[in-house]
């Protein structure tokens, strides 16, 4: 309404203003060009009242609306009307500061590739062009094994073994589902990243594919190996990711127990779209097992908290601090790990370590009795579990699954 009224009154002052103007150029072309400017109009107003009145009255007509709009604005929202007394809304919208340092130069699948974000996570380094559910395009390196601390990979096309898998996917115009394609060798690779507190990597980056694939990158990038985010050097609980929702969680039961020494064995699978949601959870503290059901919750100023938490915050431990080590490059072949276990798997301990299961053999049934079976490939953006299927042919299948729809999982011995 106080906008209404602001601009009522502007309409009638600006009308009331091109009418006197129209009255003086009717006296003479001396007096309507000298009103082109307010001070002169104000001159002939003085001059020749009789012919500037009515225009004089209309544009007295719009201070009415003009000031009752603009102390309806005041009374409302002080600083909106500060801010336009300042003349605020003519300076240029200020330019949005990337948060990763993204220099790359290439194309994917013929097209200019400019990614808005990347992730190093769980062995896999995500690059993603467009803010939709299906990026725009994308490109994925997934590593033979999951790596922690600063990595050097480099790969040619003659290379054997266990390489790191490439995969690049586009939305085409039209289509609804992405076409992607995956690469297991025959391309040029050099991966050098260092960690950055603090929860960043940054470094080189160079990727030639195939020449039919029309796909080449390189430069500079910067990545995050989480999805936490941070502001003043803290965890910006605003933030919406199931990160957050679990470092809410832990920090709250720490100072709760006044404990650094506890343990969530049991989370169940968490909601962002839910501003607030009942959180049964299975913990260990000190040794002893708990069973506990919060409340998480959302407010749009402070972010994301546990209901009635007021319980003050730990004492910082002092640690020492490390050297930080030099790169090593990354051997392409994975580690010797001992023998996995096979049989039934809870989803609670698969969605607590993902990585530990990734590239085994799997079979997920689902509340409908749908039966998912290949190799687990991990957990995707929104938390979802995809299984990867080779089928019979130049082809492979694969299937998401909503974390709430599984109801058994079974592993399979390699």
């Amino acid at each position: 309404m106080d906008t209404l009224l602001i601009l009522l009154g502007l309409l009638l002052i600006i009308a009331g203003y091109v009418w006197l103007i129209a009255r003086a150029f009717e006296r003479s072309l001396f007096w309507g060009l000298a009103s082109l400017l307010p001070p002169l109009a104000l001159l002939f107003v003085l001059v020749h009242w009789r012919h500037a009145r009515s225009a004089v009255a209309l544009g007295s007509l719009g201070c009415i609306p003009l000031v009752v709009g603009l102390t309806m604005l005041a009374s409302q929202d002080s600083a909106r009307l500060e801010a336009i007394l300042r003349l605020e809304w003519l300076k240029p919208e200020p330019v949005a500061k990337p948060e990763l340092a993204i220099d790359l130069r290439g194309e994917l699948n013929g097209k200019r590739f400019v990614p808005e974000q990347a992730e190093f996570i769980d062995g896999v380094l995500s690059l993603r062009e467009g803010q939709d559910f299906y990026a725009h395009r994308e490109l994925q390196v997934r590593l033979a094994a999951p790596v922690s601390g600063p990595i050097r990979l480099d790969v040619l096309p003659d290379d054997k073994g266990s390489l790191p898998e490439i995969e690049v996917s586009w939305l085409a115009p039209g289509q609804d589902l992405p076409e992607a394609v995956r690469l297991q060798r025959g391309y040029s690779l050099h991966l050098d990243l260092t960690p950055k507190a603090p929860n960043r990597m940054e470094g080189a980056f160079h990727l030639v594919l195939p020449t039919e694939m029309r796909t080449t990158l390189s430069g500079t990038l910067e990545v995050f190996t989480d999805r936490l985010r941070y502001r003043n050097g803290e965890v910006d609980t605003r933030f919406d990711s199931r990160d957050t929702l679990r470092y809410v969680l832990q920090d709250y039961l720490q100072r709760r127990f006044a404990s650094r020494d506890v343990t969530i064995t049991r989370l169940p699978t968490l909601d962002t779209q839910r501003a607030t949601q009942e959180v049964p959870l299975s913990l260990i503290v000190g040794g002893e097992p708990q069973d506990l059901q919060v409340t998480l919750e959302k407010n749009p100023t402070r972010g994301w908290g546990v209901r009635d938490d007021r319980y003050p915050r730990l004492k910082a431990v002092s640690t020492a601090v490390l050297p930080v080590s030099a790169a090593v490059p990354v051997k392409v072949s994975p580690p010797v790990q001992p023998t996995p276990e096979s049989g039934h798997l809870s989803l609670e301990r698969l969605l607590a370590a993902p990585q530990r299961y990734i590239n085994r053999s799997m079979r997920a049934t689902t509340e409908r009795g749908r039966i998912a079976e290949g190799v687990f490939v991990g957990l995707n953006a929104d938390g979802r579990i995809v299984i990867r299927q080779v089928i019979e042919g130049p082809g492979e299948a694969s299937y998401t699954l909503r974390p709430s729809e599984v109801t058994d999982i079974e592993l399979s011995a390699r």
